[in-house]
């Protein structure tokens, strides 16, 4: 996935300009083999991009948990986490229509109930909610006040000990992310996993750092 060489307006748009060129690709979660339809004008529209890929590997959740997927694309990590937290619930927001409306489709594609999909603008869905986790692979491309304006809103939207998981790598500044959370957090920053110069960061409300890198 060459995500580096679209245009800012074909993925994080509200409604991206790029012809509709549907394609099916497939992967494997904890035995199961799901299956999903991408789409141009999306992030990681020609398959599973390894920073997701990584991000999915290293989130860790219990089966009741309450999970965000924030900028969900067109679904594998809210498809993930509804499995992961089969009895829990996952709300997948995202301001591009043409990728809600795909993940939407894969979460049924995939027989998930526990997950839905809200269209919006960044916590915008999810206003007076809170969650066990936050998982999102941030639109870097979007610009630096983007992320900050995730990771700081963040913590209202997450449970006393709640977390908030990223990913994304050394070219897209993740180290300068991991130290603006080390110096603007309530609760310890960790490094969950690292790969091909990705990492998935950690921010915990409150708690113990588990894992550093």
């Amino acid at each position: 996935m060459d995500e580096e060489s679209l245009a800012p307006d074909q993925y994080f748009a509200e409604r991206p300009r790029a012809r509709s060129a549907p394609r099916s690709l497939r992967f494997l979660y904890r035995g199961e083999l799901l299956t999903f339809k991408v789409d141009a004008g999306v992030f990681a529209a020609h398959g599973l991009d390894p920073g997701t890929a990584l991000l999915i590997e290293n989130l860790a959740l219990g089966r009741s948990d309450r999970v965000l997927d924030l900028g969900c694309g067109w679904g594998p990590v809210g498809a993930a986490a509804a499995k992961a937290a089969d009895r829990g619930h996952v709300v997948l927001t995202e301001v591009n229509r043409r990728a809600a409306r795909l993940a939407r489709e894969n979460l049924g594609r995939n027989g998930i109930t526990n997950a839905e999909v809200r269209v919006g603008k960044l916590f915008e869905p999810v206003a007076r909610e809170t969650f066990d986790v936050i998982a999102t692979n941030p639109p870097f491309r979007a610009g630096r006040a983007t992320v900050l304006e995730i990771l700081g809103g963040a913590s209202p939207h997450l449970a006393p000990a709640g977390r908030l998981v990223l990913v994304g790598k050394g070219s897209q500044g993740i180290r300068y992310y991991q130290t603006w959370l080390e110096e603007h957090w309530d609760g310890p920053v960790s490094v969950l996993g690292r790969a091909s110069g990705y990492r998935v960061v950690e921010a915990r409300r409150g708690g113990t750092a588990v894992r550093s890198a």
